[in-house]
């Protein structure tokens, strides 16, 4: 477990693999968006994934009130909200249940990919989830279980701290879900970063809780 542990926060802090490992939180990232504008009866029409980490979710509707405010808030928590569930998961032993649900997940994502790269993103990414569920064995599958929790659940605080950094640096670009959610809402841009800062940590603290032993370790 705190080998898993080691491997993802290093996968996060540091920057060379970082570059590699925030494709997969991208993933979830525009994941999150598009399962909110489905939820919202947004009528989704694509999605994009490129290969400078960044992406793009498409989805028609009314370009303001609830639904619109809800499909951007998915993008930076759904994440911690997906890492969350993981460890949840993970933590009651259901493991291989895990990772079936994410290959459901990457393959109903693929349908709506509108690009090669992101094609190309998402078949790698479920060759090596079927790899570990279908070839590997109670070790692989829980060592893919664990790292891949704390992966996103890492994963999810460091690209808002990042947004937040930027902003503190004057680089605004108006493009980013929360200078978006500034417009069409009473809080700024600063608030929302806020705001998803507490919940990515939030998320982080509690995933670790569930999948570390501390109870034992107590005990």
């Amino acid at each position: 477990m705190l080998a898993c542990l080691a491997v993802a926060a290093g996968a996060v802090l540091y920057a060379p693999v970082w570059r590699w490992s925030r494709g997969l939180v991208t993933i979830a990232h525009e994941g999150g968006h598009a399962f909110m504008a489905v939820l919202m009866r947004r009528r989704l029409t694509g999605i994009r994934l490129h290969a400078d980490t960044s992406g793009l979710t498409f989805s028609r509707g009314k370009p303001t009130g609830f639904g619109a405010a809800m499909t951007l808030v998915a993008g930076y928590t759904f994440p911690a909200a997906l890492g969350l569930g993981a460890a949840a998961l993970t933590g009651a032993g259901l493991i291989t249940l895990l990772l079936w649900i994410t290959l459901v997940l990457l393959a109903v994502m693929l349908v709506f990919i509108r690009n090669w790269y992101g094609a190309l993103a998402l078949l790698v990414t479920g060759a090596g989830v079927f790899a570990a569920t279908w070839y590997g064995n109670a070790i692989v599958q829980t060592v893919a279980a664990y790292a891949g929790a704390w992966l996103l659940l890492f994963g999810a605080v460091k690209p808002v701290l990042e947004l937040g950094a930027r902003r503190r640096r004057g680089r605004r670009s108006g493009q980013s879900d929360a200078d978006q959610l500034a417009g069409i809402t009473p809080v700024p841009a600063g608030g929302w970063i806020f705001l998803f800062s507490i919940a990515t940590i939030a998320a982080a603290l509690w995933g670790t809780w569930m999948l570390l032993p501390f109870e034992s370790w107590l005990a």
